[in-house]
């Protein structure tokens, strides 16, 4: 007979599951929706599918780290693996109801953490060496995505112009028997190949986001063999396929459109850059947050684009004459593909100003709960652990 308590850790799994489909479905597939080449319900379905894709190949390194690398499976007894994951989905809840792409691995291991903390388990060589990776993960992604967007993205986007056109992207012919697919009345080639490249981007996105976050959601109930290692994969994969086709809507808004506007270009480097360092530190079996590198990558691209137009002398000089000032952030501005490249330091009429490039009061509504939501979990797992449940 099934306990009740393990009917709640499993129902506790798919909460996690569920609103982790919520989370990164806005940063696996918000640049593509930004740029019009997914719809919402596409980006759904696609991240359904290589989610579980991930989660079931090189996901299941993440899950042993998680299951018994940061603390021994021992202490994982039911009401231990349940307790963890409920604070884990009740921290990533809150975010997603304030539409921010929450740090899912951040927040898990935070749990854990107070767990392991609470029973004197955790193994702080483990946990250390996973936060030397997620200081290490973001600010990569910023300066690869800083450097492109200053020395690269201009030249990038008069070769490959990859704009979006008003209209349609496919039209169907219903003139015959079958309906037949054609290009939209101002779509070119060019456009339509950029917008598969970005959807296909976001689909090894969405695989990076299966491989990082599926153990997640199943790696408690995992580790205290209540479930089995493909079962588990099945169950964290089908509960993200719900929250992305339900609450992913706002974090595909805020990422897609409140942190910058996405031309098809730039979204395809942020898809590659992040997707590639999560992809990495997955087979490496780190638990790593795909929603702090993509936002990164976004952000440092951004910047990158926005201070293109002054030199890195002028950008210092402005910083140390008046720190509180934006400088060059505020005033700068980048081309978005004219016909030649204007020298790093030249002024360019065809510009878009830093704040439209990337918006500082959403990217700073992104860190702060990016702060608070593992912050709850390991405080409240310890709080619960050590001296309500006393695992």
């Amino acid at each position: 007979m099934v306990s009740l308590l393990l009917v709640f850790g499993i129902a506790t799994a798919v909460f996690v599951g569920f609103n982790i489909g919520g989370s990164s479905t806005g940063v696996a597939f918000g640049p593509a929706v930004g740029s019009r080449s997914v719809s919402k319900l596409g980006a759904a379905t696609l991240m359904t599918v290589f989610a579980f894709l991930g989660g079931f190949t090189t996901g299941k390194n993440v899950i042993k780290t998680m299951s018994v690398d940061v603390v021994p499976r021992e202490v994982y007894t039911l009401e231990g693996a349940a307790g963890v994951l409920l604070f884990v989905g009740i921290a990533l809840l809150i975010s997603n109801l304030f539409g921010v792409p929450a740090s899912t691995s951040m927040t898990a291991v935070g749990a854990i953490a107070g767990l392991g903390v609470a029973t004197e388990t955790l193994r702080w060589a483990v946990l250390g060496e996973i936060v030397v990776w997620w200081l290490i993960a973001p600010i990569v992604a910023f300066w690869i995505c800083a450097v492109i967007g200053r020395y690269l993205y201009p030249h990038l986007a008069v070769r490959f112009p990859l704009d979006n056109s008003d209209g349609p992207l496919i039209v169907f012919d219903r003139s015959g028997a079958v309906p037949i697919p054609r290009l939209g009345p101002n779509t070119d080639r060019m456009e339509l190949l950029g917008n598969v490249l970005v959807v296909v981007v976001a689909c090894y996105m969405a695989f990076s986001a299966g491989a990082s976050n599926v153990a997640n959601a199943v790696a408690p109930l995992i580790a205290n063999n209540a479930l089995s290692m493909n079962v588990g994969v099945v169950l964290g994969s089908v509960a993200i396929g719900i929250g992305a086709f339900s609450i992913a809507r706002r974090t595909l808004d805020t990422v897609g459109n409140d942190l910058t506007d996405l031309p098809i270009l730039a979204a395809l480097i942020v898809e590659i850059v992040s997707a590639t360092i999560i992809t990495t530190l997955s087979n490496l079996g780190i638990p790593a947050s795909l929603a702090v590198s993509a936002t990164m990558c976004i952000v440092g691209l951004g910047w990158g684009r926005a201070t293109r137009t002054v030199t890195l002398s002028h950008v210092a000089a402005e910083a140390i004459r008046d720190p509180s000032s934006h400088g060059a952030h505020s005033e700068s501005s980048v081309e978005i593909g004219p016909r030649e490249v204007p020298d790093i330091g030249d002024p360019d009429p065809n510009t878009f100003t830093a704040r439209e490039l990337f918006d500082p009061s959403a990217t700073a509504r992104v860190f702060v709960l990016w702060m608070l939501t593992p912050s709850f979990a390991a405080i409240a797992a310890y709080f619960v652990f050590k001296y309500v449940i006393g695992v």
